[in-house]
């Protein structure tokens, strides 16, 4: 009896090991995959039917010919599901094969990231191999709970006298670089891009013309810039998809390294190429338009993606952000223009006339603002930059009776004062692309300006 008992036993567990054994194989087994058809196509849009997939998932789209090419959710209705590619579309025909792969964008991050040039999709562009990366983070980063965040109470060196002086920057704050086509907004971004003291420099080129992504590792950065730097690269003829991706794979990349201790410098160029991206997906897949033709998730993206720069939490590293926005028509009041100023930490606005006049940078002062200058510099140099200010303005209301003879001398001593300074005060803010003047310099230059209205401005 005792024998029959053992072996019931002895049964009944490996049964038990058994279903244990296929239990184990059942959970990490994935579900069977709904392969749905491509029923219709016009642009870059895509519809697929008979399949299901979350939003920004990926999908394969399979041809007969055994072409493939990749595509991502970008919204459904019903029953069909709309899709944009990441690449060529050439050869894709009715009734293709769309397969989800249950995988979302991923960005790759570490180390051996420095000194690499990378697209939208995180796969390299430059001639030095694969990737060897091993750690991934979601490319839509996480939310900081604003109560968390380190406040910016520290002064960043960008190396360029004017902004170091009347618009300083605080570690860990987001400007706006505010300008029309062609007034030096890329050069003044690469003055900022060398001069600036950060760990890691990560460049966010989106939208922008394909021969400057080069120009601006060579001439720009150089081997000692690109050794601490990450280059994306998204340019004008990349997808929409891939335009938006790049942007928010430099902001992951950027956030790793904060999240590392480090303090980050994040350059985008520029914000504008990301909300017409926006918009070009969401026209295609029927949202109506708002204002000027944007659709609203449109100014629902643009505090998504620039609410992720800034400080970390207590103790931990920052970033701090520089945006370029491209003012159509030098129109100060474009939709993206105005929403951008609305959410960012300050703006610096290049001007087309005081670049026609031929001073660079072409800084307006009296347009440009950093918000968080009052908690980082002391009374004496507020004081200074508002007596800056006040000079400067002084002199472009009067200039018409100046520059026509109409302006008495001795009729405003306000007026008089602000003609003996105007010399200096341009030589103080014009400045050449290879000459860096850190912050300690930028401000003794400032106070001895105002102290003292006839020192002369010399580096």
């Amino acid at each position: 009896m005792t024998t029959i008992h053992s072996l019931d036993a002895n049964r009944t567990n490996t049964w038990l090991n058994r279903l244990k054994k296929y239990h184990a194989v059942i959970d990490d087994s994935h579900p069977a995959c709904v392969e749905g058809k491509l029923t219709r196509m016009v642009g870059l849009t895509m519809e697929a039917m008979g399949c299901q997939a979350p939003i920004g998932a990926r999908c394969r789209i399979v041809d007969p010919g055994g072409g493939e090419i990749e595509a991502e959710v970008v919204g459904f209705s019903g029953d069909k599901l709309y899709l944009m590619p990441t690449g060529e579309l050439r050869g894709i025909v009715p009734n293709s094969r769309v397969i989800p792969t249950n995988r979302v964008y991923q960005a790759p991050v570490g180390e051996c990231l420095l000194g690499r040039v990378i697209d939208g999709a995180g796969e390299p562009l430059d001639d030095k191999g694969p990737l060897k990366t091993t750690e991934t983070v979601p490319i839509y980063g996480k939310t900081i709970n604003p109560l968390s965040r380190q406040p910016i109470r520290e002064p960043l060196d960008v190396g360029v006298r004017a902004i170091n002086s009347l618009l300083t920057v605080g570690r860990g704050q987001r400007m706006g670089l505010f300008a029309g086509s062609g007034v030096g907004k890329s050069v003044l971004l690469g003055m900022m891009t060398r001069f600036t003291e950060a760990d890691v420099i990560v460049v966010g080129l989106i939208g922008e013309r394909g021969r400057e992504v080069k120009e601006f590792i060579q001439n720009i950065l150089g081997e000692e810039g690109m050794s601490r730097s990450v280059v994306v690269a998204a340019p004008a003829d990349a997808t929409p998809v891939l335009r938006l991706q790049g942007a928010a794979l430099s902001t992951s990349i950027a956030e790793y390294f904060r999240d590392q201790g480090k303090n980050v410098l994040l350059l985008m160029d520029s914000l504008t190429r990301y909300a017409q991206a926006q918009r070009e997906i969401a026209l295609a897949i029927g949202e109506p338009p708002a204002t000027r033709g944007y659709p609203p998730s449109v100014f629902a993206k643009l505090p998504q993606l620039v609410e992720r720069a800034g400080n970390g939490d207590e103790g931990g590293g920052s970033i701090t952000a520089f945006y370029t926005v491209l003012t159509e028509g030098d129109d100060q009041q474009d939709p993206i223009a105005d929403s951008a100023r609305a959410i960012l930490d300050g703006h610096i606005v290049l001007s087309r006339q005081i670049a026609e006049s031929g001073r660079y940078p072409a800084i307006d002062i009296e347009a440009s603002i950093s918000r968080v200058m009052t908690e980082v510099v002391d009374q004496d140099h507020l004081k200074a930059t508002h007596r800056f200010k006040q000079m400067y303005s002084t002199f472009q209301q009067a200039r018409d009776l100046i520059s026509v003879g109409a302006y008495s001398a001795g009729s405003d001593p306000k007026i008089d004062e602000a003609i003996r300074l105007y010399p200096q005060i341009t030589e103080f803010l014009q400045q050449g692309i290879n000459e860096p003047v850190n912050y300690d310099n930028s401000h003794e230059l400032l106070m001895a300006l105002m102290q003292t209205p006839q020192a002369a401005v010399t580096q």
